[in-house]
């Protein structure tokens, strides 16, 4: 248990910037397109506590983190943020913008996790110490904490950014009939998730990822 207290305290900092920035980052995007709402809320902010959800944030990534690691397992953890309110009808071209608004919070993912990296080389050029190592440690976990929460936020499953994506390119059509799947989105996500599906799915992904990310770095 010791450990698995020392593992959280090292992730905790990049957990809070990951998912904080990721929200901050639609909101600023929807504001940027005419839509002023988060702005308004105070929810452009880097506050975490403006963005963290009890449950979706706290509680359930706990349960799923110290879980695993009595198991001896390292499975993906899942969690969720308080949603950035966002009114797409103030969007001054509600449908090509909502492309960019859902894009942001990846795109702050990529971000952080190239700076991560950088951290993480940074880490390797310095003495093996008792500053280094953490450092070490925080960098790989940033990496992959942002990583993991782009690849899953881009899925096309609505209210995923990815399954936005997919409402924003379609044909309008096709896009009002992929968007009625949105209510069945979380069901589909946690079945995936306690059917081990959504592993399967990620881990591929998200190696591809940080393959690329690496070759950028290294």
């Amino acid at each position: 248990m010791d450990e698995s207290i020392a593992r959280l305290a090292v992730i905790v900092l990049p957990v809070v910037l990951a998912i904080t920035l990721h929200e901050a980052a639609h909101g600023y995007a929807a504001l940027l397109k005419g839509d002023p709402t988060a702005h308004l809320a105070g929810r452009i902010s880097i506050n975490p506590l403006k963005h963290i959800d009890p449950v979706g944030t706290v509680l359930v990534p706990l349960l799923m983190y110290f879980g695993s690691m009595m198991l001896g397992q390292h499975g993906l953890l899942f969690g969720w943020a308080k949603p950035v309110p966002v009114n797409f009808s103030l969007l001054r071209r509600p449908k090509k913008d909502m492309f960019w608004v859902a894009a942001a919070g990846p795109a702050a993912n990529l971000l952080m996790a190239l700076g991560w990296g950088l951290a993480y080389k940074f880490s390797l050029a310095l003495p093996a110490d008792a500053f280094s190592e953490p450092l070490q440690l925080m960098a790989e976990s940033g990496i992959v904490i942002n990583l993991v929460l782009m690849t899953l936020n881009l899925l096309p499953v609505p209210p995923l950014d990815g399954g936005r994506i997919m409402v924003s390119l379609l044909p309008p059509k096709l896009s009002i009939a992929f968007a009625r799947i949105e209510p069945f989105g979380l069901p589909i996500l946690l079945g995936l998730l306690l059917t081990g599906a959504l592993d399967h799915i990620l881990r591929p992904l998200l190696q591809l990822a940080k393959v690329a990310l690496m070759s950028l770095l290294f």
